[in-house]
């Protein structure tokens, strides 16, 4: 299942095609994984959907108790989104020293849901493990399907590696003219004329000794 037709078809079916580009919001929260030689390891995202995406994504999702979900019961549903960002290179990006740095596939993933919100938690692992004097994940929809946002209380922390530092770097404001433009694409028409998402996205940037 492709992920943004997917999307495209939640967003028409709860808003209609006067909704414009982004289409969906995702809340998150990262966890840069250490080892104890302070080589970056991976990275753990916590991606907390929007609400109306959550009700539309959790139709046809069986619980037994009314309103609550276990993890169990959402793994059908996590196993979807996870199989569908795959084509995406999860919408993560890493590099060292401004070289590119592969990550692998998932190491896990679930689903979480609390207070009507469901949250995709998954791990992303670097294949090499590495140290930079710069090592930058910029996490970003290139044609902003789906806008991308750092929990302003609880952005990203280390997970190990008590003697790395990192900065959290929120993208710029969009100009009148660039969101007048995103705005103007209709809700049932993919963005293939202004892929500049890049411009927009959140990074982390980690130093290690």
């Amino acid at each position: 299942m492709i992920l943004r037709l997917l999307l495209a078809a939640v967003f028409i079916a709860i808003a209609g095609a006067a909704m414009a580009h982004p289409h969906v919001w995702i809340t998150m929260r990262s966890d840069v994984l250490v080892g104890p030689d302070g080589a970056v390891t991976g990275i753990r995202h916590h991606w907390a959907f929007d609400d109306m995406f959550s009700v539309f994504a959790l139709q046809g999702t069986e619980a037994k108790e009314k309103g609550k979900y276990t993890r169990e019961e959402l793994a059908p549903l996590a196993k979807v989104n996870i199989e569908s960002l795959k084509e995406y290179d999860y919408f993560t990006d890493a590099s060292a020293d401004g070289k590119k740095v592969e990550l692998g596939e998932p190491a896990d993933y679930w689903l979480d849901y609390s207070d009507s919100i469901l949250t995709l938690n998954f791990t992303l692992p670097v294949k090499t493990p590495v140290k930079a004097k710069e090592l930058t994940f910029a996490i970003y929809d290139p044609t902003i399907f789906i806008d991308f946002e750092f929990d302003k209380k609880d952005p990203a922390k280390f997970v190990g590696g008590a003697k790395c530092k990192m900065d959290v770097v929120y993208p710029r404001e969009m100009t009148y003219a660039e969101g007048k433009a995103l705005s103007d694409i209709p809700a049932d028409a993919p963005n293939l004329t202004m892929a500049w998402g890049v411009k927009f996205a959140n990074k982390l940037l980690v130093h290690c000794p």
